[in-house]
């Protein structure tokens, strides 16, 4: 119709238009995060002591736990002052093969945290490929009477491209578990590090105590051999009987007797000392030397908070529960809806000729949309199952608190316990000496049989290994109340 002027169509939305819509109402609508559930109190203030039974009294107040099993423990095994020892602790920090496989652990934890990182970030790929194939010609679609060719080449180049924008917290959830399993990683690495050195500590002063009583044992016996040249002279000049070379020979063979069980023993302590430094046992020597089992280092006593915060095990216990809550987060998204812009572009064609040109691109952007309706209840338990992991790893977490503060005063008590005993058996030992020289006097003089003599040698012999025992155990002790107290207490 003249002078009809025709109607403006609406345009049309660009590819570019539509993604950045899309964009945009996906970046508002994802500022909601899906809260974990609340912590649960580990434990309430009032249920910790000020101080240690044991411990000297102290008016410092609980203050919170700030875990610090990441801060180094330092050389804490050199305050026993025994070179030996500082080169066994350094060989095992080297080459032991627990600690190895600790520190794989903590790396793998550090790559868990990047991968879930990752999903953050908007994926693309690229991917080319060039296909032969063959079509079938009794379709309609590829008859001759297509015109298709029935074998033919494929060349596609195409680039795709997404991103699920986190409106939920799902993936920031995984990020904080992946974190917080990370730094129980360190923390387990750190306690396994620990560990190692203890036991190292412990199995070298067990060597050096076992190495203190072999050698009571062999001047001991080299005192009964004289005992028993003595009284075998004296059997020959008349003045003592059979029966006091029988007793003599007796209190000699029974001594010598033992000493193959304490080789036997030191052998097994010093495998499992070649085991601890990484070597092996064949050729693996400790070089032989005096240690007095009796300094014990001072090691002050610490404040319960402080004991959490440098213990690694509670530490790791402390960031699994972390781990845990984080998860029930990522359960709590699984009953949102969840949004993806994907994108997709290339170039296609049959020749290679053609395969670049312009009529041979292709593209397609938009976003999709998934709304759990109904799965089952999987989603509901797997929230409880989130839950009931989490309840798990703080009962694991109380009970390490409650193990922690048991190691220590069972190492409290030890340290005073056995110092009383010591000094008591120390006692008892001048007296057993006293009670030895009056009997091998009288027996001199003729006045008692062997038998008394026998009987005061294997007294004091008996007393004399208690004290060494003692201090051996002593020493020992200190090195597991450094291994309770979490390691080294320098501030």
């Amino acid at each position: 119709m003249p002078g009809h002027m025709p109607a403006k169509r609406a345009p049309r939305s660009t590819p570019l238009q539509l993604g950045i819509l899309s964009f945009l109402v996906l970046l508002f609508a994802g500022c909601a995060l899906v809260p974990n559930d609340p912590h649960a109190a580990p434990f309430a203030a009032s249920a910790f002591p000020a101080a240690f039974s044991n411990a000297a009294t102290n008016d410092a107040a609980w203050t919170p736990a700030q875990p610090a099993a990441h801060l180094p423990r330092g050389t804490w095994w050199q305050v026993f002052g025994d070179p030996e020892l500082n080169r066994l602790e350094i060989l095992a920090n080297t080459n032991n093969q627990q600690l190895a496989g600790a520190v794989a652990r903590f790396a793998e934890a550090r790559a868990a945290v990047n991968i879930s990182r990752a999903d953050l970030f908007p994926q693309a790929s690229l991917d080319p490929s060039v296909v032969r194939q063959r079509a079938s010609v009794n379709l309609p679609e590829n008859g001759q009477s297509a015109g298709v060719k029935p074998t033919y080449n494929t060349f596609l180049l195409s680039l795709q491209a997404g991103w699920e924008p986190d409106l939920w917290g799902r993936v920031r959830h995984q990020v904080e578990a992946a974190s917080a399993q990370l730094a129980a990683s360190a923390a387990d690495l750190e306690s396994a590090r620990l560990s190692i050195q203890a036991e190292l500590a412990i199995d070298y002063f067990t060597l050096r105590d076992l190495d203190a009583e072999y050698d009571l044992l062999q001047r001991t016996a080299d005192t009964y051999l004289q005992a028993l040249e003595l009284t075998r002279n004296r059997r020959k000049g008349g003045i003592a009987t059979d029966l006091d070379v029988a007793q003599a020979e007796t209190q000699l063979l029974s001594t010598e007797a033992v000493l193959p069980e304490l080789r036997l023993e030191r052998a097994k302590v010093l495998h499992a000392l070649a085991a601890l430094c990484g070597q092996l046992a064949t050729g693996f020597v400790v070089t032989r030397q005096e240690v007095n089992l009796s300094a014990i280092p001072a090691i002050p006593l610490t404040l319960p908070s402080q004991l959490l915060e440098r213990r690694p095990d509670v530490a790791s216990a402390e960031q699994s529960m972390a781990a845990a809550n984080a998860r029930i987060g990522v359960a709590k998204t699984a009953f949102y809806p969840r949004f993806r812009l994907n994108g997709l572009a290339g170039f296609e064609s049959i020749s290679a000729s053609s395969w670049l040109n312009g009529p041979s691109q292709f593209w397609s952007v938009g976003p999709s949309f998934d709304l759990p309706l109904f799965t089952g209840g999987r989603n509901q338990a797997q929230l409880a199952l989130a839950r009931a992991s989490y309840d798990e790893t703080l009962a694991s977490y109380r009970q390490t608190v409650v193990g922690a503060f048991q190691e220590v005063e069972d190492q409290l008590d030890a340290q005073q316990l056995l110092a009383e005993q010591l000094n008591a058996q120390t006692a008892a030992l001048t007296a057993a000496r006293r009670t030895l020289d009056v009997a091998t006097h009288r027996y001199k003089s003729g006045l008692v049989t062997y038998l008394e003599v026998a009987t005061a040698q294997s007294a004091a012999l008996s007393i004399e290994r208690t004290v060494t025992q003692l201090r051996g155990q002593r020493i020992i002790a200190a090195v597991a109340l450094v291994r309770a107290l979490g390691g080294g207490w320098e501030n």
